[in-house]
């Protein structure tokens, strides 16, 4: 007995261990390009103190640990609760608890999300709690409305349309300090956290219905969860006025290796306090759910509270890795060719970092690969990461104009949001809802950790205003895949007109032969 249960345990540990290498390997491909493309500049145009330089090493090794440890965690934790809760809730038959439920469920594990976490910590003037709090019920009342959708059967096109309409509406009423920040909210909240979750909620929701377009429908959920934090944000500049200047984030400085590990162990108890108030929420709802209703075997929720600990274990590392090595290092990277003679050199080097960051994300190969299945193969998996590629490389190169001219977002997003929305009504419904589902997917962590500090040290050293020209880094990535793979889609729907006119030609041919 007791050696098979030894030898039960040792296979548990080698398969999680299989599965932790695997999530590693993934966060170590998201991280290695832009610490590549931070050595070569290093070396090169724009050097930096060695303490600051091993610093941001230190803080590399502990985001790809902490990235894996946490994705592990999201998918042995988040994603069963999600599907458990949301065919629990829908079960109930009741609209009431449907709406409640979600609510609570889009507050508690937006808080958690680590992108959100680390943008909210950027923003001057503006506490953390508060600007966390904001966009986290944003996403609760979205994620109610994204629910009720797949209930109701109500196109997400429309509702998509009804909702920007008041966004840029209100936009017009929205000091300029805001509106940046208003929609990189919306990029940040669908991160790691909240889409596995929110996704596996959307396929305990979408499983009650028997009908042939449920599975279609649980799409759209992250879409319309973006709009959220964008409201929220612009609400809350109406009623809060931020009074607070940019401060430069300072940049590590020590004089031997036992000094430089102190800057890290110094922040270690910090996050360990944060994080845990941060997934507390989360825990309990879990806990009192289980009671009331999931009833779930003891052996499953003893995965789940394991799933639990890794993510806090990943969170801490993480943010830790983040705030002490990654972003001072991307802020004096960009101070520092920002200062250069030829500093229009931001632009080339923002699409290099563009290209590789979204080369490297890996929930970019799992849309690869969704795309190619719906399509049969029509649209290949190598031409969406190359077109991903090209538009988040633009993207970015774009930002980085804005960081050297002061050029206004409006005068990017509304022409792109408006082409998103037309060609909505033109594409197959699938890859409008997968276009705008997709915009946390490009818009990964490294978009928050770096190239948003790195904007930010380069508009500081050109003396711009670092709210309104800085922030749009992580808008300009998310609104990528909305014009991406929807022109996809209108390739993919000439395709079939194309194939099905080839074909009642051949037929019309045969006829006349007869």
């Amino acid at each position: 007995m007791l050696e098979r249960l030894k030898k039960k345990w040792i296979e548990r540990v080698g398969r999680t261990r299989t599965i932790l290498w695997e999530k590693v390997r993934e966060a170590l491909a998201s991280v290695l390009p832009i610490t590549v493309i931070v050595l070569l500049l290093c070396f090169t145009i724009a050097p930096i103190p060695n303490a600051a330089l091993l610093a941001f090493l230190v803080g590399a090794v502990l985001l790809i640990f902490g990235m894996g440890l946490f994705t592990l965690g999201a998918d042995t934790a988040m994603t069963p609760i999600g599907e458990r809760v949301g065919a629990a809730m829908t079960r109930s038959r009741k609209l009431w608890v449907v709406m409640i439920v979600g609510f609570l469920i889009g507050v508690i594990v937006t808080v958690s999300e680590p992108d959100l976490q680390v943008l909210a910590q950027q923003v001057p003037g503006v506490p953390n709690a508060l600007l966390v709090g904001a966009v986290a019920v944003g996403v609760g009342a979205f994620l109610v409305v994204a629910l009720l959708r797949i209930l109701f059967r109500v196109p997400l096109n429309r509702l998509l349309v009804f909702f920007y309409i008041i966004v840029f509406g209100l936009a017009a009423f929205v000091p300029g300090d805001f509106l940046a920040v208003a929609f990189d909210s919306g990029g940040v909240t669908t991160g790691p956290m909240t889409v596995p979750f929110i996704m596996a909620l959307g396929l305990g929701v979408a499983s009650i219905r028997s009908d042939e377009g449920a599975s279609q429908d649980s799409f759209g959920l992250v879409a319309l969860c973006s709009v959220g934090p964008i409201l929220a944000v612009m609400i809350l500049s109406l009623v809060f006025p931020a009074a607070g200047a940019y401060t430069p984030t300072p940049l590590p400085d020590a004089a031997d290796s036992r000094e430089l590990w102190q800057l890290f162990a110094h922040d270690f108890p910090e996050y360990f306090k944060e994080v845990a108030v941060s997934l507390a929420p989360i825990a309990a709802f879990f806990a009192v759910f289980q009671v009331i209703s999931l009833r779930m075997p003891r052996k499953r929720v003893l995965k789940i509270v394991v799933g639990i600990l890794y993510t806090y274990l990943g969170l801490v590392l993480f943010l830790t890795g983040v705030n002490v090595g990654f972003m001072p290092a991307g802020s004096f990277l960009g101070r520092q060719i920002a200062q250069l003679p030829y500093a229009w050199i931001l632009i080339p080097i923002g699409m290099l970092m563009g290209w590789f960051i979204v080369q490297a994300e890996p929930a970019v190969h799992v849309l690869n690969k969704q795309v190619e299945e719906i399509t049969s193969g029509a649209i290949p998996g190598k031409a969406m990461s190359t077109s991903l590629s090209i538009g988040v490389a633009v993207s970015v190169g774009l930002a980085m104009v804005r960081v050297l001219t002061g050029l206004s977002i409006f005068w990017l997003l509304i022409p792109g949001y408006l082409a998103a929305i037309v060609m909505s009504f033109f594409v197959p419904k699938i890859f409008t809802a997968i276009a705008f589902d997709s915009g946390g997917v490009a818009s990964g962590p490294m978009t928050a950790t770096f190239l948003l500090p790195f904007a930010q040290g380069a508009c500081d050293a050109l003396g711009g205003n670092i709210v309104t020209d800085a922030f749009g880094v992580v808008a300009m990535v998310a609104m990528t895949p909305l014009l991406t793979i929807q022109m996809l889609g209108l390739v993919y729907q000439w395709k079939l007109n194309h194939t099905a006119q080839e074909e009642a030609e051949e037929l019309d041919e045969e006829i006349i032969d007869l």
